[in-house]
């Protein structure tokens, strides 16, 4: 069937939520009265509902649309496919998180968390129920190899283009990069090695919140010592660093087109490395800032391999299914469709609860905001109750998003030039990142330039994943399901807003790509789902597009995530706590941000 036909189908009927009947746990508010309530529903929130429950606080969870994740959902977009619509890999998420919500089976020991009237035994289990001690359903795809970059090219006497295929194998490695640099290939281990000892000594960074200066530099000797408790995560990552404290200070804060070029010569080495230092960021890679987006790529693991991706079965709704289970299993009441109107505050300038769209008050001792900053502050938060050089303040929050997201449906796989498959029987290389437009830093740079002028990039940056290779399941027989995360993409074209027409002309440009690398492409899609930062905006509740909810530029990460006034999880108003990643320490599914605001708001109730 021809894609505009499914494309018109799509968005005229919508799409189907994958198990939807399970997401749909409850419609109706069974109270009006808990302890605490977390607005949105996505990774972050159900993160630390989780928490929360578990802390002895009993905790509602209220989303917005008919499906649980937020960003991290599985949607049929197309009968029988199932895509991972927004975002789509796993490996950024806490391993204590894994273990303490019992996510899968794991055979490590708990992690131990502040409660409020628990005991160990309660806290371990407070149902003393057989689902609490089984895992809850995750199961992730590790891939390997990890990413495949084929060369638009001439192959030579006849031959294939050249390609640079990556995974965890060393040796496999060097011989892939030694098709292009023999010096390349002796100093990969080198760089792999030093950014995994950048990446492991942030950790302790990652789970606590940021320093806590006011309490530093306060006048009670009480409140010092308090706050001085909030430095041993940076003492740590300090001693975990030693001697490399000054390049992590250039990482953080360098192009990281300066340390590629003092590791490496080859472009296809240097390219398809600088890819992950602009993923989801509007930056180009001679932009300062950028390596700390690589560095942030780099700092997940999967089955204790460090800086693995891997797809989630079932889609990434396959995560929020587990920790809605997991959250569930604790006491948490899930609601789906439950659209907030705004922040309950009262006389006093403290939030009380909530109000939905169709008038239900919901009240609570404390509320957390898994929305943006944006949202939050600008639109369900009462702006009397926050001062003008705040809201001012909020204003200049920067939420500039370069991707467009294209989901396609194939009744085949792509078959490149550079790594034939004629009988449509998957390649090592169909499970890994595949990044097209990424052979050369100046291609990458071009795209950058065109949107940063308000244009839609004539050479998108594509980095293209097929889970259905490793998770039949998301696919009929024979069938898969394509992700396309491109870039570079504007807000605006030239200062007005997308069309339906821009959105199709975009999505034939990245075709069009596509088929120089695969030919056979085009006339192997069944249907596209094409969402531009507007789109990711609308549905998903991305401020400006932004997976991050916000950049992840220097000046919006630790101690300034999202303002300098607000790094801790609270807010002006007592009670309100942000909890998504808009928060410390930023995007990706990490769940970070839903654990140290959960930790923070249980420890505001325990000073009561």
């Amino acid at each position: 069937m021809a894609a505009a036909m499914w494309t018109d189908r799509a968005r005229r009927v919508g799409t189907f939520a994958w198990n939807a009947v399970e997401c749909r746990s409850k419609h109706g508010a069974s109270q009006t009265q808990y302890d605490a309530v977390v607005i949105g529903g996505g990774h972050n929130g159900l993160v630390a509902a989780a928490y929360l429950q578990r802390g002895g606080l009993k905790t509602a969870v209220l989303e917005r649309r008919h499906v649980l994740g937020g960003a991290a959902v599985t949607e049929e977009i197309f009968p029988g496919f199932q895509f991972s619509r927004c975002s789509y890999l796993l490996s950024l998420l806490r391993p204590h998180i894994y273990a303490d919500l019992e996510l899968k089976v794991n055979k490590g020991t708990r992690s131990w968390i502040p409660v409020i009237g628990l005991s160990l035994k309660q806290l371990q289990c407070p149902h003393m129920c057989a689902i609490c001690s089984q895992k809850h359903g995750l199961k992730v795809y590790l891939r390997d190899p990890h990413a495949f970059t084929p060369m638009l090219e001439e192959g030579l006497w006849g031959g294939r283009p050249r390609s640079l295929t990556l995974g965890s194998d060393l040796v496999e490695n060097q011989k892939e990069i030694s098709k292009f640099s023999q010096k390349d290939a002796k100093a990969f281990s080198g760089f792999v090695s030093h950014l995994e000892k950048l990446a492991a000594a942030i950790h302790p960074l990652l789970d606590a919140p940021p320093v806590d200066i006011p309490g530093v530099a306060s006048g009670s000797l009480r409140k010092r010592l308090a706050a001085a408790k909030t430095l041993k995560p940076v003492i740590k990552c300090g001693l975990k660093l030693g001697r490399h404290i000054p390049d992590f200070y250039e990482i953080i804060t360098a192009p990281i087109m300066k340390i590629l070029n003092r590791w490496f010569e080859s472009e296809p080495l240097i390219a398809t490395l600088a890819t992950d230092a602009v993923i989801g960021a509007m930056t180009s890679p001679s932009n300062p800032g950028s390596g700390y987006v690589l560095l942030h790529h780099v700092m997940g693991e999967l089955e204790k391999e460090k800086g693995a991706w891997g797809y989630v079965e079932g889609g990434m709704g396959g995560l929020s299914k587990a920790l809605a289970n997991s959250a569930r299993s604790f006491g948490v009441d899930i609601f789906t469709e439950k659209d907030v109107e705004q922040v309950l505050v009262d006389s006093g300038g403290a939030a009380k609860g909530v109000v939905l769209k169709d008038g239900t008050e919901i009240h609570s001792r404390i509320v957390l905001s898994n929305a943006t900053p944006h949202v939050t502050f600008k639109n369900l938060t009462p702006q009397s109750a926050l001062s003008p050089a705040f809201l001012k303040a909020v204003d200049q929050i920067d939420y500039t998003s370069p991707v467009t997201k294209i989901n396609v449906a194939v009744n085949k796989l792509p078959n490149f030039l550079a790594a034939p498959t004629p009988d449509n029987k998957p390649g090592p290389h169909h499970q890994c990142s595949i990044h097209l437009n990424c052979e050369s830093v100046d291609v990458l740079e071009t795209a950058y330039r065109e949107a940063m002028n308000g244009r839609p990039s004539t050479r998108p940056m594509i980095e293209m994943t097929i889970p259905s290779v490793l998770d039949p399941t998301l696919a009929p027989s024979g069938c898969h399901v394509v992700s396309l995360f491109t870039q570079f993409t504007p807000f605006h074209i030239g200062g007005r807003e997308w069309t339906e027409q821009d959105r199709e002309a975009f999505a034939d440009t990245v075709f069009d790509w596509m088929e120089q690398y695969a030919p056979g492409f085009k006339e192997s899609v069944v249907g596209r789902d094409i969402l531009t930062p507007p789109d990711l905006e609308r549905i998903f509740g991305l401020t400006g597009g932004n997976i991050f909810h916000g950049s992840m530029s220097l000046d919006q990460l630790y101690l300034a995530r999202p303002l300098p006034s607000l790094s801790d999880y609270r807010t002006p108003i007592k009670g309100l706590y942000l909890c998504g990643s808009g928060s410390h320490p930023g995007g990706g599914v990490m769940g970070a941000p839903g654990w140290n605001a959960a930790l923070t708001a249980m420890a505001d109730l325990k000073r009561q």
